[in-house]
């Protein structure tokens, strides 16, 4: 099966969260099926060029609205066993961040919507699948209903993957007049919305399959408190959408074999994590305490990750409990300055760093005992089963994929349990949840390293998730064959070989039942015969009367009296 990938974004070339690494992840797993996958993604100013590129020969002419057109470049580089197709275009992606806060941001990937379909059939690629994720490309599923409906690559099966609900893409209507599509599409139940045009709410009507990133996900963003104001759709094609847990790349992710670590550990000997924790509070600058827990976080500091309760309880917290924190984040200026502030009150309990860096992303990973993760809503989250790989328990919320993934560990029951889960959004559960955390490495040391080997034992490759993606694969391809008829075939003639003719066979003529059969005239010359004489017979019936016939008088002119002759005698 021939699979498109359309992402805004793929680890390691261009990544701010977690959907870079789950579409990295997922083509990989995919493409070891023996599925062709290509990846089609934007040529970001900050990617950096790794490898062997290879451009197209021909730059791909990329069809706008109201005839106009405009030429990109594309490249071709291979991505383990699949592809990766970026798409060059400096006018619009010649920046180094992946999503601008300027106006013309849907025009930016409205264009590459346009590309993506255009390369394709410019390159002679025809997929059977066309997966797009997210906001930026939800006018994929649209222009191949409409505009592009007679194309080859219209009867591919659009799968659409929501990996947050939150970030639809609401930006101005003159997108239709700028790639050329029908006004028809401009209705409440199509891309309208609030006066404008909302790119995830159209895809979600005109997508052959729906999916999202965790089952629990799937059955909140139905309801009005997680729908962010599209729930009625998502619940009008409730029988079409699928929640699938996404996996974690184990080559990537491991303590087996994490290339950013500085010692390897798994579940029966944890002398490496030791090692990987001391070498942390070193970088971080803090004192290095072996019995001490540290808490680490890896996140965007926005208000969905709930990090700003976690902002609010740590100065109680560090000033009383013995703990450390390791922070590496970005996101809201507000939340970066409220952690700048506390890592310059307690210096020996916590380091923040503002910014990404995926070494020390690894080593917060591999170096703590403990990993939080506070969110208001989540999709699915990878950071804590990063986490988990890496015997460090996460501290959740029961939300989304974070339950799908996170067992809760409780006294009551020793011995079990992956992590430790809380349930409102507020300070006093999150501060609940750390004490609990306390709790469990001083007073239940045994659980403790208990809990952490069930966490290492725990499966998340993609295998499963990849099984459940190629069902919905199928599906789609089906329920795509039904809307089109099936092409016509050409059948090659076969050259005609010359015989001769056979005799024609006499083909007797039934006569109707009802009918008298008719006499058999017999056509055969027979020899002449001399006729002789009939002999009369003695009439023994009377002699019908003979009438003749008077022959018609012909138009002739009639002749003269003679009257006048016989008169003139007489005198």
């Amino acid at each position: 099966m021939k699979i498109l990938m359309i992402s805004p974004e793929i680890a390691p070339y261009s990544k701010t969260g977690g959907l870079g690494d789950a579409v990295a992840a997922l083509t990989k797993a995919v493409a070891e099926r023996g599925h062709e996958v290509r990846v089609f993604t934007p040529l970001y100013g900050s990617v950096k060029r790794v490898g062997e590129w290879t451009p197209y020969p021909d730059p791909v002419r990329v069809e706008l609205g109201f005839g106009m057109f405009a030429d990109c470049r594309v490249w071709e580089v291979p991505f383990h066993k699949a592809q990766i197709n970026f798409c060059e275009y400096n006018h619009f992606f010649g920046a180094p961040e992946v999503y601008s806060q300027r106006k013309d941001d849907a025009y930016r990937f409205a264009f590459f919507c346009r590309a993506a379909i255009d390369f394709c059939e410019q390159a002679n690629w025809i997929p059977d699948i066309v997966h797009c994720h997210d906001w930026t490309t939800g006018l994929v599923p649209a222009m191949l209903n409409t505009r592009d409906n007679w194309r080859r690559i219209a009867r591919a099966g659009t799968v659409f993957t929501i990996h947050n609900l939150q970030h639809q893409g609401l930006c101005e209507k003159g997108i239709i007049d700028y790639l050329g599509l029908p006004w028809g599409l401009f209705t409440d139940d199509n891309y309208e919305c609030l006066g404008g045009l909302n790119m995830m709410k159209g895809a979600l009507y005109h997508s052959t399959k729906i999916t999202t990133v965790s089952p629990t996900y799937a059955y909140e963003i139905q309801t009005p408190q997680y729908g962010f104001g599209i729930d009625h759709v998502l619940r009008h094609r409730a029988r079409d959408l699928t929640g699938i847990i996404n996996g974690i790349d184990y080559q990537e992710w491991s303590p087996l074999v994490d290339k950013y670590i500085p010692a390897h550990y798994n579940a029966d000997d944890f002398t490496g994590k030791r090692i990987c924790k001391a070498e942390l509070q070193k970088a971080c600058g803090l004192p290095v305490k072996e019995n001490v827990p540290v808490f680490g976080v890896v996140s965007r500091l926005y208000d969905q990750k709930g990090l700003d309760l976690f902002a609010g309880i740590l100065p109680e917290l560090l000033s009383r409990a013995e703990m450390q924190v390791v922070l590496l984040g970005s996101g809201d200026p507000a939340l970066e300055s409220a952690f700048g502030r506390l890592a310059a009150q307690f210096p020996t309990k916590m380091y923040a760093r503002i910014g990404y860096d995926n070494k020390l992303s690894h080593m917060i990973e591999a170096g703590s005992d403990f990993f939080v993760m506070p969110s208001r809503f989540e999709p699915c989250g990878l950071n804590q089963m990063y986490s988990m790989a890496y015997g460090t328990l996460p501290i959740v919320r029961t939300t989304g994929g974070l339950v799908d993934t996170v067992a809760a560990w409780s006294p009551n029951a020793p011995g079990q349990g992956t992590g430790i889960n809380f349930q409102d959004a507020d300070q006093q559960a999150l501060l609940w949840a750390v004490e609990r955390a306390l709790q469990l490495y001083y007073d239940y040391s045994s659980d403790y390293y208990a809990v952490r080997r069930n966490a290492m034992c725990r499966d998340f490759s993609w295998d499963r998730s990849v099984d459940k993606y190629e069902e919905v694969y199928q599906s789609a391809v089906e329920m795509r064959k039904g809307a089109f008829p099936p092409p016509p075939k050409f059948v090659k003639p076969e050259p005609k070989q010359v015989a001769p003719a056979p005799a024609p066979k006499k083909e007797k003529q039934e006569a109707p039942k009802s009918a008298a059969p008719a006499p058999v005239v017999d056509t055969a010359p027979k020899p002449e015969t001399v006729a002789k004489p009939v002999e009369e017979k003695p009439a023994s019936l009377p002699k019908a009367t003979s009438v003749k016939a008077t022959p018609a008088k012909k138009n002739v002119p009639a002749k003269k009296s003679s009257r006048k002759k016989s008169s003139r005698k007489k005198k």
